[in-house]
């Protein structure tokens, strides 16, 4: 089994989504200690955003004729989008920036999400092309979204992902969630035991479980 662990936040040992992403990780490898694990520090190491010589993808005959730059963007997207696709497991680290996530992990999403690799157009829709995965969200919120109906229609950080992952065919999607932690310190550590808790029961979740979270 191959795990793929993103962290996306710039905060550092700072970062409670880099929190969660090492304790499911660690909680992951101990129900399957035969999995190899590869990490993508998005903060790091961001790829750049799409650009008249990234946007798009190229194979085959298509990829005669690109320039220098393009073949390096062109190598870079599929570097991603294979590691992605070679994943039975992945887990994301995303805070919530400005009611989003991390610019740099939208810069990742943006290139896996390749038509002909992560989905297809077909006479009826699209379809998913990367299924038969476990993507497992780690949220942090400096608010309470997910109980709040005054703040609900501003997330658009758990909602976006779910949303590009159940379009690339990915039905397996948890949440684990921490949310609160800039209400105080008392709302900070009841939202990371709660996370911890919801972290510690993974292995009870059956495949089908859509979250794993409730609000802190």
């Amino acid at each position: 089994m191959k795990l793929l662990h993103i962290d996306s936040s710039a905060l550092g040992g700072n970062s409670v989504s880099r929190h969660l992403t090492q304790r499911i990780v660690a909680q992951w490898r101990a129900l399957h200690p035969q999995s190899r694990i590869e990490y993508l520090d998005l903060a790091a190491n961001a790829p750049s955003h799409l650009s008249a010589d990234s946007l798009g993808f190229r194979v085959g005959p298509t990829e005669q004729g690109l320039t220098a730059e393009q073949r390096r963007e062109n190598e870079l997207s599929e570097k991603l989008v294979s590691q992605f696709l070679a994943a039975d497991v992945v887990v994301v680290g995303a805070p919530m920036y400005n009611f989003s996530v991390p610019t740099q992990l939208k810069a990742w999403i943006d290139r896996i999400a390749q038509a002909g690799r992560t989905f297809t157009y077909t006479e009826s829709g699209p379809k998913g092309l990367a299924g038969g995965k476990t993507v497992i969200i780690a949220s942090s919120r400096g608010g309470v979204y997910s109980s709040n109906p005054a703040l609900a229609g501003l997330d658009h950080q758990e909602s976006y992902l779910k949303t590009v992952f159940a379009f690339f065919g990915i039905t397996d999607v948890r949440v684990v969630r921490a949310e609160g932690i800039a209400m105080g310190d008392a709302a900070k550590a009841q939202a990371l035991r709660a996370a911890d808790e919801v972290i510690a029961s993974l292995r009870a979740a059956p495949a089908n479980t859509p979250e794993l979270a409730l609000a802190a």
